[in-house]
């Protein structure tokens, strides 16, 4: 496998797309590249993707990642008081820019008692370039973050209105980047051969007469919404070469202590990432013959 060509020449990028602990389906597709001894020359990360995407470009491995989640969220009164660290601590804290912020975390604190300390402060430390997908409230667009505070683009890119505080960067007020972009493969297309993309987004699942509860409609009704906008962005011609999509649909948002089982539903995919790949690369070794 992978003998068409040599891989120095090829440029193949990854994109990571959104999808709350869902998208610890990324892990095989990170332990597929590992295998296969690739490393892609730039990623793109949207939300969780980002998150998972700044793990892979500091330098950790598909495998040290899969066993950092494994401990992080092996039990519930640690990720319990991990949450209770982030709590605000004074009533200025409280009343944050935008009136009062209950049930809202604050993203860049939360952030910073769960990311490993592999992850860098800055962009420009990170081993493989890294683009940040986020949403600019005012601005009605997407922006795609690449160098500066590394931590603060990803806290921008998780900024689910509903759970987390928008996030200030450069005077622009930034939201979840999965409003404009929950796959954001063309973020690394201009760069690359090859594109591997990896839809973590699911979909609601459950009998069709079956009413959802308030809190499933709102998750639900945003993964419809993502759905719509992924399958508008697969008609351009920029499309990703492969795009990959595990079978985590039964999984949401929140399910961050399922790590094992999101995992062990994911694990088809690795296999399927290496035959796409093989396939991929000897298709553009046969176009560049």
């Amino acid at each position: 496998m992978l003998k068409h060509i040599p891989k120095e020449r090829l440029r193949i990028g990854l994109a990571l797309g959104a999808g709350g602990a869902r998208g610890f389906a990324h892990i095989p597709v990170l332990e597929a590249f590992d295998e296969l001894g690739l490393k892609p020359v730039v990623v793109s990360g949207a939300s969780i993707g980002a998150i998972v995407g700044a793990g892979y470009c500091a330098g950790m491995s598909g495998a040290e990642i899969r066993a950092y989640v494994h401990e992080l969220f092996r039990r519930r009164s640690d990720v319990v008081a991990r949450l209770w660290r982030t709590r605000p601590r004074t009533a200025r804290e409280l009343l944050a820019p935008g009136g009062l912020r209950f049930g809202q975390f604050d993203a860049e604190r939360l952030l910073g008692a769960f990311l490993p300390d592999t992850i860098p402060a800055d962009f420009a430390d990170l081993e493989i370039p890294l683009k940040v997908v986020a949403s600019d409230y005012y601005g009605w667009k997407e922006t795609v973050l690449h160098e500066g505070n590394l931590r603060k683009a990803i806290a921008a890119s998780v900024a689910i209105p509903v759970l987390f505080r928008p996030v200030l960067i450069e005077g622009r007020v930034m939201v979840d980047g999965t409003v404009f972009d929950p796959v954001p493969f063309d973020a690394v297309t201009p760069h690359t051969d090859i594109v591997v993309a990896v839809d973590v987004i699911g979909g609601p699942t459950g009998p069709a007469n079956r009413v959802p509860s308030p809190t499933e409609a709102i998750f639900g009704t945003t993964q419809l919404l993502m759905r719509a906008i992924l399958a508008e962005k697969l008609r351009r011609p920029n499309a990703p070469q492969i795009l990959v999509k595990p079978a985590i649909s039964s999984f949401r948002l929140l399910d961050f202590m399922k790590v094992n089982a999101i995992l062990k539903a994911a694990e088809p995919v690795k296999d399927e990432v290496k035959r796409a790949l093989d396939r991929a690369i000897a298709k553009h070794a046969t176009a560049h013959a």
